[in-house]
């Protein structure tokens, strides 16, 4: 049986923490980015990542931010992947990775083919990609806006790298997503919510629980 990585992303409070990591998610995100309407201060990252560490990786989100800051990130909250879901050129990742010594996630934005070549680039240096839907037109979220893309776009995808599949994803959808990306990974922000921020302790699980009978299937 095949066992599809699911990361739910932009957690917040403690009651979806735990409805997340009892259904079998095996990354968390907590999102470090003020316009987002799942930002969290270190304070309450800090408490999160103590209900995750040991039962899931724990995924930093960030987006173009400084050194400065993504060492307090390290050093506070201790994550196991900085993801960084900017306009980070590989250089920067390349520069995160080794001066933070942990592991990189780079998000690569999709609307065509052609936007899966960045992914080669990044594959140099970021230990896992992750591939998201471009945000629509005025939107100041490069993530989390519930869109998506051809997920045939994956399909037979070869980088020597881990990636997941993101965007627009629900509990609905993602068996078929995975099917046609051949997506190893999935990660979900807002098709777990009820409104944009909130999470759904139900959804959550419902999501969890899809991927699990397309493990079994064989999707």
């Amino acid at each position: 049986m095949t066992h599809t990585k699911v990361k739910i992303c932009g957690l917040k409070t403690e009651a979806t923490m735990e409805a997340a990591l009892e259904a079998g998610a095996n990354m968390i995100g907590l999102m470090f980015f003020p316009k987002s309407p799942r930002h969290v201060s270190l304070t309450e990252a800090c408490k999160l990542a103590d209900m995750a560490r040991g039962k899931a990786e724990i995924v930093a989100v960030t987006v173009n931010m400084d050194l400065d800051g993504l060492s307090r990130i390290k050093e506070l909250v201790g994550p196991d992947i900085i993801q960084l879901h900017g306009s980070e050129p590989p250089e920067a990742c390349a520069a995160v990775k080794v001066m933070h010594d942990t592991k990189i996630m780079k998000a690569v934005a999709v609307s065509e083919r052609a936007d899966l070549e960045q992914g080669d680039y990044y594959a140099i240096v970021a230990d896992w990609l992750l591939f998201d839907a471009k945000p629509p037109i005025g939107s100041e979220l490069p993530g989390g806006n519930g869109v998506s893309y051809d997920w045939t776009l994956l399909k037979d995808l070869d980088l020597k790298k881990p990636f997941m599949l993101s965007g627009g994803l629900n509990p609905d959808n993602v068996v078929e997503a995975i099917r046609q990306s051949g997506a190893k990974a999935v990660d979900v922000s807002s098709g777990v919510e009820r409104e944009p921020g909130v999470k759904d302790e139900k959804l959550i699980k419902a999501f969890m629980a899809a991927v699990r009978d397309a493990d079994m299937s064989g999707s």
